[in-house]
């Protein structure tokens, strides 16, 4: 979809690098949702310092035993272990230096191709297993975190370390000669048949790609992607292919698209009617299913009695089985403060006991099948601590996230806007 004519050029004050005043949120929590709230985000912050290898700061992709470690998980816990610090849940001298420890595991160590992490490592030795691809998203996901770490410490060896990482990455080479970036390369056989075609969460790719000190993408990859609109329950949608709710989320941990537009678009305002349309739609079968209610909530990939299953609404494919991921509740409380402060309350109150445990809520449930997970994974932890940072704490990760140059020049060379159309 081609947008170059409708858009219009950046108002001066943002070109000159200044942040914008977003609107505040509509919900405050009472003095018990917050202090649950809280004892949430601390216990999921708890995974990136048990679950991440001594030696190289690397992060288990889950709590299974014999897990490697996985490039987006730790990318997450670059950003939670610097939120750990600064609340001081962990000793800060203790949170800088796992931080320069998996930055400088990552810079020196880590196998990569071009710059690209491969998504699965061995957390000790760094290098590639499971045949993983060397993963765009992934790598992105990794580099927001260590942005984010870094703008915690400015000036320090981290900041110099997540700059060198972001420095050394060939974008223009996992395009592979076309106008969309491709999901990844295996040494085996190059380039994956698959790109970042339609919207999902690949706009945190597309941002730091485009943004990127060196060997960018051209913008134009901002227009060739496919912005998919349906609807459900009179709710027009820009929509992922799955409707998991984890696609609404990643790329906005890190990006305020509040005040934010592309063309007509607000991605704010889409996720936030995605994510209602996730919550309406699981209630329409609370007759089928035991564990969907108006307080129980929340599809979105995760684990389940069959595996690990890309579960979802609709718009999209709408996959469903009873199965509920309690952070697909949590992590969209930006977009959905009450439902998701209520969803949050009751899963804590009524299965703290089978579900809740030493690194806040386990992934998924299904009372259908009296099926509770025994594991946690990091990415759906890692999201519940950022978006609850993000809402508890003054929206600190957006603003910490908007001030890096490379965001403000992905804005400007996108011609994204900053006022309603």
């Amino acid at each position: 979809m081609s947008t170059n004519n409708l858009r219009v050029k950046l108002t001066a004050f943002l070109l000159a690098g200044l942040l914008w005043a977003p609107p505040s949120f509509a919900y405050t929590p009472s003095a018990k949702e917050k202090e649950v709230l809280l004892q949430i985000q601390k216990d999921s912050a708890g995974y990136f310092i048990r679950m991440s290898d001594k030696m190289t700061g690397l992060t288990r992709d889950s709590s299974q035993t014999g897990s490697p470690a996985s490039i987006a998980a730790t990318g997450f816990a670059l950003a939670a272990v610097a939120v750990a610090g600064a609340h001081s849940w962990v000793d800060p001298d203790y949170a800088k230096k796992q931080i320069e420890k998996t930055l400088s595991s990552a810079l020196h160590k880590v196998e990569h191709k071009n710059g690209f992490f491969y998504h699965f490592v061995d957390g000790r030795t760094g290098k590639r297993v499971w045949g993983s691809e060397a993963s765009s998203i992934d790598t992105a996901l990794f580099l927001a975190g260590a942005l984010v770490a870094a703008q915690y410490y400015p000036g320090t060896s981290i900041d110099h370390m997540a700059h060198q990482i972001y420095e050394r990455i060939d974008w223009q080479w996992m395009m592979n000669g076309s106008d969309l970036i491709c999901m990844g390369w295996k040494p085996e056989s190059g380039f994956l048949p698959y790109y970042w075609d339609s919207y999902n969460e690949l706009i945190i790719l597309q941002a730091l790609a485009i943004g990127a000190p060196k060997r960018p993408v051209p913008p134009k990859a901002w227009d060739a992607w496919f912005r998919n609109e349906d609807s459900y329950n009179d709710k027009n949608i820009i929509f992922s292919y799955s409707g998991s709710l984890f696609t609404y989320q990643y790329s906005q941990a890190f990006i305020d698209f509040r005040n934010l537009w592309d063309v007509d678009i607000n991605y704010f305002e889409n996720s936030r009617l995605a994510t209602l349309a996730n919550f309406e739609y699981s209630q329409s079968f609370q007759n089928q299913h035991k564990g969907y209610s108006a307080n129980s909530w929340g599809l979105s990939a995760s684990l389940g009695p069959g595996g690990y299953k890309a579960y979802g609404a609709l718009p999209g494919e709408g996959l469903h089985d009873g199965t509920i991921a309690p952070y697909a509740a949590i992590a969209s409380i930006v977009f959905t403060p009450a439902e998701s402060i209520a969803a949050s309350l009751f899963f804590y109150e009524n299965y703290h006991e089978k579900l809740y445990g030493h690194f806040g809520f386990k992934d998924a449930f299904n009372l259908d099948k009296h099926w509770w997970s025994d594991q946690y994974l990091g990415i759906d932890q890692g999201i519940i601590v950022l978006m609850l940072e993000n809402f508890l704490n003054q929206n600190v990760i957006w603003n910490k996230f908007m001030q890096l140059d490379a965001i403000q020049r992905w804005i400007q060379l996108t011609n994204l806007k900053t006022t309603s159309p």
